[in-house]
């Protein structure tokens, strides 16, 4: 850690993630931006990834079940923690929630991987 920078709080949360279409239960991910935590349903607030439930165009399809399966590896890859967003919840009801390991951003990390944009307060066509 370099001299005067802010001390990044341990990641604490954990849980072993599966798919919620093939019955992932309390933890699992629904698609690239969207996943379960203890039963709980969380929109990550910082990105938007193609849609997959469903999806518009065969390139949004595919794009959308990479995002989702890389979102599923990033979360089982160890701790991390969700931090608050501008807003508690959307309008479906679910957690908004910036996740992160390290303080970095899993959103950032997505979208660096090309399989997410960062949200702009609206979604945008992937076809």
């Amino acid at each position: 850690m370099q001299p005067g920078a802010p001390a990044v709080a341990p990641d604490r949360l954990t849980a072993r993630f599966g798919f919620c279409h093939s019955g992932g239960g309390r933890n699992c991910v629904v698609d690239g931006d969207t996943f379960r935590f203890e039963g709980e349903k969380y929109r990550i607030a910082d990105i938007d990834t193609p849609e997959t439930h469903p999806a518009r165009c065969a390139e949004e399809a595919v794009l959308g079940e990479a995002a989702t399966r890389r979102l599923r590896t990033l979360l089982n890859e160890g701790a991390f923690t969700l931090d608050e967003a501008d807003r508690d919840t959307d309008v479906h009801g679910r957690k908004l929630r910036i996740v992160t390991r390290g303080g970095a951003s899993i959103g950032d990390q997505l979208v660096d991987e090309g399989l997410a944009r960062r949200w702009e307060g609206y979604r945008r066509p992937w076809c």
